[in-house]
């Protein structure tokens, strides 16, 4: 990682990025309440667009490198960039809906990983420890620390667990941009990383598996599955280095 290229904002760029991860947030709380069974993806996706637009702000996956919808939705085996459509959300299902939002040019990036009616007692722990396992990471921010201590925390964490970590994806830098310097590895990758220093925005957004971590991108050149079709969940939020220590902009 080359901390070169990280970008440091100033106080300005706070002010615009709160509101942001506001309303990013402001978004999952708002569908929450139709994230039942029946419902499908795509009617998850136009709900969430139609909010956003209301809000003044834009849906930042919607066409960006190609991607055809407003929010990701990844359902049960799907670990992250599912390509809302026709699957009607059935009893038991698991499903997380990654946000990203412009708001005046700044990006508010959160996801969270939501219960359909009656689950597995496998499922919901599941999901429990991957919350978890974000705010580990976030407890694992300090400044003068290093990107790399974030992964560190989560993989010990982890490894308490019969969970594995992601590891074809992680965390990354945001701001005025959609993804940026430091890439933020929910595992110990075995390198410190970059210093950890005020003015810094990046996500931690780790993905956990049920089984094993390897996944695999299907045809559609989006939607990542785990290999062995086991659950995978995500939580995601948008933090803040001040001078005072981390904010999370998306909590």
């Amino acid at each position: 990682m080359n901390s070169s290229e990280i970008i440091i904002f100033g106080e300005d760029a706070f002010h615009g990025m709160r509101d942001a991860g506001k309303l990013a947030r402001s978004v999952l709380d708002f569908i929450e309440p139709y994230i039942k069974e029946g419902i499908t993806t795509d009617e998850i996706n136009t709900l969430c667009h139609d909010f956003i637009i209301k809000n003044n702000a834009i849906p930042a996956p919607l066409n960006y490198n190609g991607f055809p919808k407003s929010v990701c939705t990844s359902v049960n085996d799907v670990v992250c960039h599912g390509i809302p459509g026709m699957y009607k959300l059935k009893d038991g299902d698991i499903i997380n809906i990654d946000i990203t939002v412009i708001l005046n040019g700044w990006y508010g990036d959160t996801s969270r990983t939501f219960l359909v009616g009656n689950c597995t007692p496998l499922a919901r722990n599941l999901i429990e420890t991957t919350k978890r396992a974000m705010y580990v990471g976030i407890d694992a921010v300090k400044i003068g620390g290093h990107i790399g201590d974030i992964g560190k925390a989560i993989q010990k964490y982890i490894s308490t667990t019969p969970y594995s970590i992601v590891r074809d994806y992680g965390g990354h830098g945001i701001g005025n941009f959609f993804h940026g310097e430091p890439f933020v590895a929910h595992y110990d990758i075995g390198t410190i990383g970059a210093e950890i220093k005020p003015g810094m925005f990046f996500t931690i957004e780790p993905m956990i598996n049920a089984g094993k971590y390897k996944c695999k991108v299907l045809k559609d050149g989006w939607t990542a599955v785990t290999v062995d079709k086991s659950l995978s969940a995500q939580f995601e939020h948008t933090v803040a280095i001040t001078e005072n220590g981390i904010e999370v902009l998306t909590a």
